[in-house]
């Protein structure tokens, strides 16, 4: 019997296990929608933007660890979608974009709504394809899912004509996928994890950096064996986050431009510095020449382009984190580095984390951790870009791998509201919180019309300082104070989320919090706040662009009382 392309392409998607698409109809895909009555497997959630397709698809898939799926029409559909796949290139999550095309008569002619998408996307895709025969469309879509869900993940892009859609051919799905070439290397070197295990087992004072990688490939608990048996600090980047339990006593939090003082520090002094599945991005090394200056570093990562791209290696590892690891764990015996964790826990406590708790205003740090004592830590964050982002990564205990979700490499406002709703479907029984700024928001707030119509039951909470906080931080300590294009006059967004039948209050007094978020969290469905913070509340710790880790900036306020992360429960 024979399909027509549509068919073939949903018949594909299901022997792919996908269950859900985030998309936007359009002309050229028209023959795909009409086809998905066919498939009631395939869940298709309307997002109101293209841009909130992918960065759904993205939040799917971080939390899932399966391929997410977004879909668009030619031109601008497909044109919309860039800045989501863009995001998932630099974070390494692993989506399928599928794009109509016009019909193959007319490509290259200029048509109504086409754009060589293809071409677009080529920096920010793994791989991308143009089917022209229906024939191949099988095979695409094997090599598509194949190719983002191994070595490095990230998005492939795959652009079908409209009259591809609706030629008919038999169909056979491929048993095995061969794509000469691709061969990620997934075993480290025997060799090199020996030298790498011998300078472990002399280091006196080592730090692990865990990345992404650790969270990639579910190394969590070969992380932890590390750890624990040659009892050394562990230190995230920011995406690294949730990739070892921040409540672990050899947790010392996030490193970089607003990492822990002590996090810093350590980087700063240690003698040997074990980096994870990271890249070294500058967010997170700051002035390259001022990086670890006394540590020799042991890099293990699955994509061979990151070894030595940003810092000396001493010791480079090409493998997969968890296999790697695996192998490195049988060559590390019981160690003790008392001196050196008890330098680090000095530091945490004469350097720590702070929020003024005695202040009766209602600063964005008080909110958050408030969000961590309320859902007990067990909330997936999803956050915007800016200070809200930074104060989620800071304020909020990750115990859970996969329980902080964030725009990392790209730093994409608008964010924060599709990714969450993404994490969400993909975990419908877990609370998701979206912690988002005022500016962050108003980007891609339109999809509260998707969590409405599809009933999914995000928790939003809205950072509503009227700046565009980061931007104006830096006005701040670099500009003179010269605050331009960056105040903002916010709409109404209590009345705003009820236009759209969401649930909303504002939360302008601290005693209001608590309630304000429990009050949420009893809500059965979708529900919005809008947290009325300090204006000119700002970010600390900080360190300045072209300093070292070590030359960070702390805190300017003298009476505040700070808390640990082994103070609370």
């Amino acid at each position: 019997m024979k399909l027509t392309g549509a068919q073939i392409l949903c018949e594909s998607l299901l022997k792919e296990g996908v269950d859900v698409i985030f998309g936007f109809p359009g002309g050229a895909v028209l023959p795909l929608y009409d086809t998905l009555p066919q498939y009631p497997a395939l869940r298709h959630i309307l997002v109101r933007h293209e841009q909130g397709a992918a960065h759904a698809a993205d939040g799917y898939a971080r939390v899932t660890g399966k391929v997410g799926v977004c879909l668009a029409t030619s031109g601008p559909g497909a044109s919309n979608l860039v800045t989501g796949i863009a995001n998932a290139h630099l974070d390494s999550v692993p989506i399928v974009a599928i794009t109509g095309q016009v019909a193959r008569p007319f490509i290259g002619k200029d048509a109504f709504q086409e754009v060589d998408i293809t071409g677009i996307t080529l920096p920010i895709t793994k791989h991308n394809y143009l089917v022209l025969e229906v024939e191949s469309l099988p095979r695409v879509i094997k090599e598509a899912f194949y190719l983002a869900r191994t070595g490095r993940p990230g998005p492939v892009l795959i652009d079908i004509p409209r009259d591809v859609f609706l030629e008919q051919t038999e169909f056979h799905y491929p048993q095995k996928v061969e794509i000469p070439g691709y061969k990620p290397t997934l075993q480290g070197h025997p060799a090199q994890i020996k030298k790498a295990a011998d300078v472990i087992n002399n280091a006196r004072k080592p730090v692990i950096i865990s990345g992404r990688g650790v969270l990639i490939s579910g190394a969590f608990a070969e992380l932890k064996q590390l750890a624990e048996m040659a009892q050394i600090p562990v230190i995230t980047t920011l995406l690294g986050i949730s990739s070892f339990p921040e409540s672990h006593i050899l947790s010392y939090g996030m490193m970089g431009m607003h990492g822990m003082a002590y996090a810093n520090m350590a980087v700063d002094a240690c003698d040997l510095l074990i980096a994870i599945g990271m890249r070294f991005d500058d967010r997170a090394t700051s002035k390259v020449s001022g990086f670890a200056p006394n540590a020799r570093i042991v890099h293990i990562d699955i994509d061979p382009a990151e070894i030595g791209k940003n810092v000396r290696v001493d010791v480079p590892i090409v493998g997969d984190v968890k296999r790697v690891l695996v192998a490195l764990n049988k060559l590390i015996p019981p160690a003790e580095h008392i001196d050196w964790i008890h330098q680090v826990d000095e530091w945490r406590r004469q350097h720590p984390l702070v929020v003024p708790r005695t202040s009766k205003k209602v600063l964005p740090q008080y909110v958050v951790h408030k969000l961590y004592e309320l859902t007990k830590g067990e909330a997936i964050i999803v956050t915007g870009v800016g200070q809200n982002q930074m104060w989620a990564a800071q304020h909020y205990w990750y115990d859970k791998p996969n329980s902080f979700i964030s725009s990392g490499g790209l730093g994409t406002m608008g964010y924060g509201l599709p990714a969450a709703m993404g994490a969400k479907v993909g975990c419908p029984d877990r609370i998701v919180w979206c912690i988002d700024g005022d500016g962050s928001f108003q980007m891609t707030l339109h999809e509260l019309a998707t969590i409405h119509q599809d009933q999914i039951a995000v928790k939003i909470a809205v950072i509503n300082n009227g700046f565009l906080g980061m931007v104006r931080q830096w006005q701040q300590l670099f500009y003179g104070k010269r605050y331009v294009a960056t105040p903002l006059t916010c709409p109404d967004f209590v009345k705003l989320a009820d236009a759209y039948c969401v649930p909303a209050l504002r939360v302008e007094k601290k005693e209001e919090v608590a309630p304000a978020i429990q009050q949420a969290m009893k809500h059965d469905g979708p529900f919005l706040i809008d947290f009325v913070v300090e204006p000119e509340e700002n970010v600390y710790p900080f360190v300045a662009p072209g300093t070292a880790l070590s030359q960070i900036i702390e805190e300017p306020r003298k009476e505040v009382t700070a808390w640990s992360q082994q103070s609370t429960p």
